[in-house]
């Protein structure tokens, strides 16, 4: 009969059925006890009849327990009636809501999850009065009735396409999470009775309405991803001015990406990724979450390279590509990986663990996959710009770039586990160490450019040479990145040099000078730059042979030479690596190519001033002195007319030229003319024999190292 209640009653109306039945059995076995005690309080072993015979109140006695026979009899047919009558009532229907039938779903699944799992999977068995049958664990009815109301939430769900099924009515929204995570707990507590049979239908229909509702929130979790700010560049023009299709740039520009806490994403819909990611890895559909995830992260980092202007170009592209365009591409590359390091990796990485919050594992291993791609792909162009040929002229670029490997990627190493931080540090000192090889052989090719330069031909006028000014400027522009050159030269220079084994001699030399420079200077850099040097010297000492006038040689060298020291001069750095040592000897060297212009050009000319053999006994011969006065004219028309032509750039040399000269030649002819013009005739002979006067001579020395084709000194009006 109680098995009959449980199957056709709710609990509440069992409870009262109950009640009722343990009442009428205990008001029945009150009335036996009572009727027990009434028998041991009359011990004798008199029959009834005697008591009756013998007491007159006996037959009253036998009368009552007669009556209370009668009131137990009508008390077990009144209960029988009742239980036909209530047998024969069909049970109220209950009405279930979604919160209601919720509530008794998530009192079974703390049962079943409470249950050993053994428990779970065994099938109950019990004996029959009339048969032994064994009977599988029940599962209650309402389980059904709130699959049908989830059910009926996913369908309302699918019909909604595409953007907007979130965020309009956010109870709505809580309300299917929480249906989605009984679902997931439901298929987990009963995954043990997946092999049998008897629940096999039931089974497959949770599993299917889980798959229907993790199908929704993978579409929502796309949605969201893809649903983010415009970037305030216009969409329409890229970084290189072409026109493209409007699209959304995920990762913004440098100043809004600092202060942009989740890269276009609101708290919001931050908050709405991670309750969509919980419910999807909680439920078993980890792979799914994560691969909608990496898809839409990968394509934002390939929009941001098309935003900084860089495009995706493979090692075989690279090695066939222009310097020019290459050169184009080394700067866009420069920004890429500094605003990924700096910026973009820190913004992702805080993101993905703002999503996966209750994983961090997980949020370790996408940011990790994602940020390696990138990384993969940088590194890869750097390694095959390495690859490319060498030239000096690319120096710098490369410069540039293993400044960029040496100063960004290190910073990254926090942001990854240490497993991937050892990964990431060995490929980018991969890549860093090609960088830095190609950049010593290219300081190392600007050796073979002085040495390939042996024209004869000589610069006119005895000008700065292109060479030292390629050479100079090349060095001025290596001194501001004197730190990262010698870091290079320390830490890469273990190449084998095609010509170690035959250095010249002035290389010792050059070795052996710099031997007295401080210990700091003993660089592999530093010896590097000597060297350079000391070639440079040897190759324009060997031009200056190519000029006939020995006076227009040393101009080629004092030019030359105040050009190298003024350079070095302005680079605190290069003359710091020279040291002073090599500054006070070059500039020893200038003067003595000063004092020998300064002998092979006007020396002879003062020799027409002196006054050896223009007296004989104590009288001055006219011819003689004539003659002096006309070689003079002579001697300073070439000079005026050739050293016009020649070339002193250097406005400071100009004048420590001209003084030099004019001190030496006016005071000389002033007193040449004070002594000597009297002895000649006023008139005709003076007009004819003395051409200047001393200003005349001063005005014409200024007029010298112009670089002026002068056709000879003008005679005074």
């Amino acid at each position: 009969m109680e098995r009959g209640l449980s199957e056709k009653h709710p609990p509440e109306k069992q409870l009262s059925n109950n009640s009722y039945s343990s009442d009428n059995e205990e008001n029945a076995t009150n009335i036996t006890t009572n009727l027990n005690a009434n028998h041991h309080d009359h011990p004798e072993t008199e029959t009834c009849d005697q008591l009756v015979s013998q007491s007159p109140k006996a037959g009253v006695k036998v009368e009552e327990s007669d009556n209370t026979s009668h009131e137990i009899e009508e008390v077990h047919h009144e209960e029988k009636e009742n239980d036909e009558k209530i047998g024969d009532t069909p049970p109220p229907e209950i009405h279930y809501t979604l919160e209601t039938v919720s509530q008794d779903i998530d009192q079974l699944i703390t049962t079943l999850s409470a249950t050993p799992k053994d428990a779970k999977e065994a099938i109950v068995e019990e004996e029959k009065e009339e048969k032994d049958e064994k009977v599988p664990m029940e599962i209650p009815v309402f389980v059904e009735k709130f699959l049908d109301l989830v059910e009926e939430k996913v369908a309302k769900h699918e019909l909604t396409e595409g953007k907007g099924k979130w965020g309009q009515n956010p109870e709505e929204d809580s309300s299917f999470l929480e249906a989605v995570n009984r679902i997931s707990k439901l298929t987990s507590s009963l995954d043990g009775l997946r092999s049998d049979p008897n629940h096999a239908a039931l089974i497959s229909r949770i599993g299917g309405i889980q798959q229907r509702a993790m199908a929704c929130l993978e579409d929502e979790f796309r949605f969201t991803l893809e649903d983010i700010k415009h970037n305030d560049q216009d969409p329409n023009t890229d970084a290189k001015g072409k026109q493209h299709e409007a699209d959304r740039c995920v990762l913004q520009e440098s100043e809004s990406a600092e202060t942009d806490n989740f890269l276009g994403y609101s708290d919001d819909a931050v908050s709405k990724l991670n309750r969509i990611a919980k419910e999807m890895i909680g439920g078993g559909f980890e792979s799914e979450c994560c691969h909608v995830y990496m898809m839409i992260r990968g394509q934002a980092f390939d929009e941001c390279f098309a935003e900084i202007g860089f495009e995706k170009i493979s090692i075989d592209e690279v090695q066939k590509m222009q310097w020019e365009a290459l050169e184009r591409e080394i700067p866009l590359w420069i920004k890429a990986v500094r605003e990924y390091a700096s910026i973009y990796f820190v913004k992702e990485l805080k993101l993905a663990e703002a999503i996966f919050s209750n994983y961090s594992s997980i949020s370790s291993s996408l940011f990790s996959n994602l940020t390696r791609s990138v990384l993969i792909q940088l590194l890869n162009f750097a390694e095959a710009v390495a690859m490319t040929k060498r030239s000096a002229e690319k120096l710098f670029k490369f410069l540039d770039m293993y400044e960029t490997l040496r100063d960004s990627l290190p910073a990254m190493g926090a942001l990854f586990s240490e497993e991937y931080e050892n990964e990431l540090k060995t490929e980018s000192t991969t890549a860093r160490c090609r960088i830095g090889e190609a950049a010593i052989c290219m300081f190392c090719d600007l050796e073979n450019s002085i040495k390939s330069d042996t024209g004869k031909t000589p610069v006119p006028g005895g000008a700065v040479h292109p060479l030292t000014r390629y050479t100079m400027n090349y060095l001025k522009y290596a001194g501001e990145y004197i730190a990262t050159l010698e870091q290079v030269f320390r830490e890469h220079s273990k190449i084998e040099r095609a010509d170690s084994t035959s250095r010249p001699r002035y290389e010792s030399e050059s070795q052996n000078f710099n031997n007295d420079n401080d210990e700091e200077n003993q660089s592999p850099f530093s010896n590097q730059l000597v060297r350079v040097m000391d070639l440079l010297d040897s190759n324009l000492e060997a031009k200056s042979k190519l000029y006939k006038d020995i006076a227009l040689s040393c101009i080629f060298m004092m030019n030359n030479g105040r050009y190298i020291v003024q350079k070095i001069k302005g680079s605190t750095e290069i003359r710091q690596m020279m040291g002073d040592p090599w500054c006070r000897r070059k500039s020893s060297e200038l003067r003595n190519y000063h004092k020998n212009y300064q002998r092979e050009t006007w020396s002879k000319l003062l020799g027409c001033l002196g006054h050896e053999g223009l007296q004989v006994n104590g009288k001055v011969i006219k011819p003689v002195l004539k003659e002096r006065f006309k070689s003079f004219n002579v001697l300073f028309d070439e000079i005026h007319k050739a050293q016009s032509s020649w070339v002193v750039s250097d406005e400071q040399l100009q004048s420590e030229l001209r003084v030099s000269i004019t001190a030496v030649v006016i005071p000389a002819y002033r007193s040449f003319m004070g002594r000597f013009s009297q002895y000649l005739t006023p008139g005709r002979q003076t007009e004819k024999y003395i051409k200047y006067q001393a200003e005349d001579l001063e005005t014409y020395i200024d007029e010298l190292f112009d670089g002026n084709s002068a056709s000879g000194a003008r005679k005074r009006p």
